[in-house]
């Protein structure tokens, strides 16, 4: 069932929502001094791929460093990012087989906007090490 969902996902979103983080990087990249956030916005981008049965946890230890990056990064890129998984969510849930995929995309607007001190695992990886998950996109829709 993951394998499907993530190949209608990619179909769907993932390949334009994988463009847009693209494009965030691309310019954060150009500024230099923002790297590090275009490494994350490709990070995340890689996740907005193939998002089922993966899950963002919060890493342990994320410091001040973090909630700092996370404020600039919302300031970049993050608020845009952010829309465009909004608008793709509500134009995917118009369709009952989008329903998912929709709300798929609603659940990664949160990574999207403060993506610093959170790490993407497996959702059986995350269970394993016992942690909560911040973000987990169902494998099997209910």
């Amino acid at each position: 069932m993951r394998l499907l969902l993530n190949i209608i996902w990619f179909v769907l979103a993932g390949i334009w929502l994988a463009i847009g983080y693209a494009i965030a990087a691309f310019i954060c990249f150009i500024l230099i001094i923002t790297i590090p956030f275009g490494i994350a916005a490709l990070r995340i981008g890689i996740f907005a791929l193939w998002p089922f049965g993966k899950t963002i946890v919060r890493r342990p230890d994320a410091g001040a460093a973090s909630a700092i990056g996370n404020i600039i990064r919302f300031v970049l890129c993050g608020w845009w990012l952010a829309i465009a998984h909004l608008i793709s969510g509500i134009l995917l849930c118009i369709t009952i087989i989008g329903i998912p995929l929709g709300l798929a995309n609603f659940k990664l607007i949160p990574v999207s906007l403060v993506p610093f001190g959170r790490d993407i695992v497996s959702i059986d990886e995350a269970r394993a090490r016992g942690l909560a998950p911040e973000v987990a996109v169902a494998e099997r829709p209910h």
